[in-house]
């Protein structure tokens, strides 16, 4: 890499960024960011305007996600990037190799109103902090901070004091980029993982974020050992189209799901961390030996205790299994294979009136949408549904905000992950809480001209807290029915409000016609009984 010929430290960081190779950008522009900004787009990164930081935080997120490439999210000093820090969280839960430039008051500005501790901002939820020390270690500190983002998977927030980025560029070689590898398992673990399998007669495989890449070869040793095929929310579509699928594990389970992970005697998670949420607090897995294959050491054991822990790349622990693994029958068999294929997620008869059943919306959608869709989903008593009903085309087909369990990040996600795949349908399942949180972003949405499917799960409240907090005051909890189709309207956007499935007739129509603005379904559902999945998850609050 060559010397970069800019004349300031700003436009340094943002043409270094590009030739890095960095993904798309996302940002709102303040004072503090705006020639890194400016330098980034110049130098053809891509770019999209957010109305607010969290949002923009969000999509960049989504976009790292779906796109497999690192995103970069700029913002202003002190209130930039406190405004940004639930994205910054959720990213930093979830290792999203995200890289937020975030402006920084200069070293001398102690009086700032802008001043605040973003090292221990950045620390205190789980990103790494960085900063751009000097002009003369600009490009050794741009360097650094993307090697992590990158190789690592972490959320990196690399600061940028303002006095340094004023300063004049100083013109040398880039240094080249360390590339940190994932470890390659020990052939003594491998010799284990193998003993375990040859030995079981009813294997699961449970693939998760970290197994997203590597269908190839879970599947090979999958065949080999005959076992079932199963991922966690976040890896849904992995196994999309097996006739060995599952589907997800956990509280998204289907019941015949349940019942198969439940019976397995040896359960492998592969890149999966084995949260309540995977394991509906252990249920499932309580019965079974548990081994994890991580590429992370401090991942091992963390959630759940194991048998047996593999460090090492998912996908070379596969290869290399399949290498010394014999041949057992497994759990496959023509009765488990035939209840796969005929027994799927129950679907109630319509009862037509003022509110549709959310399991009926989301199978008409499932039909009446494109099967080459990204599926974003937000957080809330609704979120089941969108999961468990909607089927996407593999791994990059679902994009689920929710290692931070914050409402309110759907839109934004949905929107990230339209522009990290605008080959697919985007649709993103909001709740009417998390909806009108996110609203301002349907301005993005419109101004950007996205054909995107909004479906909004609308119970007119917080259906988490009046569902499962049983014979205290709701007052805080419910609120009066709002017209969403009207409001999406007047930002720009194709609306109905859906009270049955014979509502739904107006996707038909918009998807015939130039898809240039979203499509915003105020689906007013029944709110009658809780949701499964979060009667599940309160068991341990």
């Amino acid at each position: 890499m060559g010397p970069t010929s800019t004349s300031t430290v700003a436009e340094q960081v943002g043409t270094l960024l590009a030739e890095l190779g960095v993904g798309h950008a996302f940002g709102v522009v303040g004072s503090g960011n705006f020639h890194v900004t400016n330098a980034l787009r110049s130098a053809g990164v891509p770019w999209a305007a957010a109305r607010h930081e969290g949002g923009a935080t969000v999509m960049a997120d989504a976009y790292a996600r779906t796109s497999g490439e690192v995103a970069v999210v700029t913002l202003h000093q002190g209130c930039g990037l406190t405004n940004a820090l639930t994205g910054v969280t959720e990213a930093a839960k979830s290792r999203t190799p995200l890289l937020v430039l975030a402006a920084e008051t200069a070293g001398s500005a102690v009086r700032s109103n802008f001043r605040v501790d973003q090292d221990a901002l950045a620390r205190s939820v789980g990103a790494v902090p960085e900063r751009v020390h000097s002009a003369a270690s600009a490009a050794a500190d741009v360097v650094r901070a993307y090697g992590i983002c990158r190789d690592q998977r972490r959320t990196v927030v690399l600061n940028l004091p303002l006095d340094v980025q004023g300063a004049a560029a100083v013109s040398a070689p880039a240094p080249a980029r360390t590339t940190w590898r994932a470890p390659r398992p020990d052939p003594a673990s491998v010799a284990e993982l193998a003993r375990l399998l040859d030995g079981a007669q009813r294997p699961v495989f449970v693939a998760g974020r970290g197994a997203r890449g590597a269908r190839v070869e879970l599947e090979a040793l999958a065949d080999r050992c005959g076992a079932l095929l199963a991922t966690s929310a976040v890896a849904h579509g992995l196994f999309t189209g097996s006739p060995w699928s599952l589907g997800i594990s956990g509280g998204f389970s289907t019941a015949l799901a349940a019942e198969l992970i439940t019976d397995a005697d040896l359960i492998v998670a592969w890149g999966a961390s084995l949260t309540m949420w995977t394991t509906r607090h252990g249920v499932l897995t309580e019965h079974a030996t548990l081994v994890q294959v991580d590429d992370t050491a401090e991942a091992l054991g963390a959630q759940r205790p194991i048998t047996l822990g593999v460090l090492g790349d998912v996908g070379a622990t596969a290869r290399d299994a399949l290498e010394v693994a014999g041949k057992t029958g497994g759990y496959r068999s023509d009765a488990v294979a035939e209840r796969l294929r005929t027994q799927s997620a129950d679907v109630p008869d319509e009862v037509v009136g003022d509110r549709i059943d959310p399991r009926v919306l989301s199978a008409a959608l499932d039909e009446l949408l494109p099967a080459e869709r990204t599926v974003a989903v937000d957080s809330g008593n609704f979120m089941g549904y969108p999961a468990a009903y909607l089927g996407v085309p593999d791994e990059a087909g679902f994009c689920f905000t929710q290692a931070f369990q914050s409402i309110g990040l759907g839109l934004a996600t949905g929107i990230g992950a339209a522009l990290a795949r605008p080959d697919r349908l985007p649709v993103a399942a909001c709740g009417d809480g998390g909806f009108l949180m996110g609203i301002s972003e349907l301005e993005t949405a419109v101004r950007l001209g996205l054909g995107m499917v909004i479906v909004v799960y609308d119970d007119a409240g917080y259906g988490a807290e009046f569902h499962h907090f049983a014979g205290g005051d709701h007052t805080t909890v419910r609120f009066p029915d709002t017209d969403l189709a009207a409001i999406a309207a007047g930002y720009g956007c194709a609306a109905a409000v859906v009270r049955s499935t014979a509502d739904l007739g107006v996707i038909p129509e918009w998807l015939a016609g130039p898809r240039d603005r979203p499509l915003l379904l105020d689906a007013k559902v029944t709110s009658d009984g809780p949701s499964w999945w979060l009667a599940e998850a309160f068991k341990g609050h």
